[in-house]
């Protein structure tokens, strides 16, 4: 028997599973078998693990487990069970603190806004204060607007040529243009550029202002911060972003012109009557309707980030980040419900 297996130990409630195993240095014959399982019962073990194993060096394994393990392994360990409650109970945890925060972070924003509304139709009014900021939002935001329409109507311009002319459709490149950038190209993309430059600019803006307490004096002083700040902002945020979509589909267009005589030789008179003869009043009114919805959304939430902001200068730059992040969400989200219900009313 010592010629095929490595001795059993001799106390079967101390024996670990490797110590279970019996190695075989050749393989076994029916007699050879035959008393590995004998030896296997006589030390109070019960056989489980039959036709052998075969590990990568040709070693024949017959693996015996005792009736302590098997038991061990049926019924798991009172440890082993808290173990498993706890983790499970720590992603119990997790779960509900994600969600308890998501509708923390709803409900305040809720607040917010209702505040906004009540503040906005309460005089004084910070007239003054509105012009700045729509100047800043407005005048500071249009070359950057300009270019990107310019571009955005390039380019498109230029990747859909190649494909009307597969079926011979190059006369409606003009109208296709006009529509998919008056529609849907030019308001998202000048929204979420403005959700980059002017949301993050108001949240910073306003994060600073907190951390430095300067919010903490203007009430002290007897203004209030909130319609001096928020409203004005957010007020001039939903007046400019319409105007500059308009600016942006006006150039986006003279881009998509140049896009059309790279390759081509059409008049200014011909491309611009194509583009008017296609698009309908259904097409303009939701579109810049919707704009009024995206300048809102931005500025509420970036002023809603930064007058929120805390974590000393931490907060700064998490306040601008999450601005972005959130206004360029809701952007979409509010595009989505806007081309939904477009498609309920008008078509």
């Amino acid at each position: 028997m010592s010629n095929y297996v490595t001795p059993l130990p001799n106390s079967v409630t101390e024996i670990n599973p490797e110590n279970l195993t019996l190695i075989l240095s050749r393989s076994p014959d029916c007699a050879a078998t035959k008393h590995l399982l004998k030896a296997a019962l006589d030390k109070g073990h019960r056989y489980a693990g039959f036709p052998f194993e075969f590990d990568r060096e040709s070693t024949h394994k017959m693996i015996l487990m005792s009736k302590t393990i098997l038991n061990k392994k049926s019924k798991s360990s009172p440890q082993a069970k808290n173990r498993t409650d706890m983790a499970v109970l720590e992603k119990k945890e997790e779960s509900f603190k994600s969600l308890k925060a998501f509708f923390t972070e709803v409900s305040s924003l809720t607040m917010f806004t209702g505040r906004f509304f009540k503040e906005s139709v309460q005089p004084p009014f910070e007239f003054k204060e509105l012009m700045r900021q729509a100047y800043l939002v407005g005048n500071k935001s249009f070359y950057l607007v300009a270019i990107t329409g310019f571009i955005m109507g390039l380019v498109l311009t230029i990747q859909s040529a190649p494909t009307l002319a597969q079926f011979g459709a190059e006369s409606w490149l003009p109208a296709m243009v006009g529509i998919s950038i008056i529609r849907e190209i030019g308001p998202v993309i000048t929204a979420l550029i403005c959700a980059g430059k002017v949301g993050s600019g108001i949240g910073a803006e306003l994060a600073s202002m907190k951390v430095t307490e300067q919010i903490d004096a203007m009430e002290v002083s007897g203004t209030n911060p909130f319609k001096y700040l928020v409203v004005t902002r957010v007020v001039a945020t939903t007046i400019m972003i319409p105007i500059l979509v308009i600016f942006a589909d006006v150039i986006a267009l003279g881009g998509a012109y140049v896009g059309v005589n790279i390759s081509g030789d059409v008049s200014f008179t011909l491309f611009f009557s194509q583009v008017i003869n296609a698009i309908e009043f259904s097409d303009i009114f939701p579109a810049i309707i919707k704009t009024f919805f995206f300048g809102f959304i931005i500025g509420l939430v970036a002023c809603y980030k930064g007058y929120n902001s805390n974590k000393g200068t931490e907060g700064v730059g998490a306040a601008a980040n999450s601005a972005v992040v959130l206004a360029s969400l809701l952007v979409f989200v509010i595009d989505m419900i806007a081309v939904q219900f477009t498609n309920l009313l008008v078509y």
